[in-house]
């Protein structure tokens, strides 16, 4: 009988010591969950290639027609920069194709750094001075990126808007996976 009471006694005491380092116990440092999806920053210019002739199109008369263009995209401002891309487009911009799904930008990649293509909606080309759009997607490296591309015409004095160099900073997402986003 007296085995017995002892273990009853000794059963309660680690209940009882269980429940109160459950009571008592501090909890575990936790720092509010991120959102923990890779990140990449890339800034590039958009501009004329170095041949010769213009490769910017008017389909139209510029006020109803298409633009279609082809440029270089290039590492920094000067045209002599490393060239690690192009980038290509269809813009309808009268009002009722304004916001359609075929006004894209396309910028393709070949670097060492990075290889594939984003595709840009551009949907809200009003005449301003920044353009903020939207990535939809990517392929190669950019597989399944989403996020912002700011276009800003740069300051070169003399040249008409189809002549222009454009900046373009990228701020993209990519969905969780393993693998590290280069950048």
């Amino acid at each position: 009988m007296l085995p017995r009471v002892i273990f009853c006694i000794a059963v309660s005491l680690a209940v009882i010591a269980v429940a109160l380092l459950a009571l008592f116990s501090p909890l575990p440092h936790t720092k509010p969950a991120k959102d923990s999806r890779p990140r990449l920053a890339l800034s590039l210019y958009i501009q004329q290639p170095k041949i010769g002739g213009s490769n910017l199109h008017s389909v139209a008369p510029s006020d109803a027609g298409a633009l279609v263009f082809h440029r270089t995209l290039t590492e920094g401002p000067e045209n002599t920069s490393r060239v690690v891309g192009k980038a290509q487009g269809f813009i309808i911009p009268i009002e009722h194709f304004a916001h359609s799904a075929f006004n894209i930008i396309y910028l393709t990649f070949n670097s060492h750094k990075h290889s594939g293509s984003l595709s840009i909606q551009a949907k809200e080309l009003a005449n301003k001075e920044k353009k903020e759009l939207m990535v939809v997607g990517g392929t190669g490296s950019f597989a399944f990126a989403r996020g912002l591309a700011v276009f800003a015409q740069t300051d070169m004095q003399g040249s008409s808007h189809s002549d222009a160099t454009y900046h373009v900073k990228l701020h993209l997402k990519f969905p969780n996976r393993s693998q590290t986003i280069p950048g």
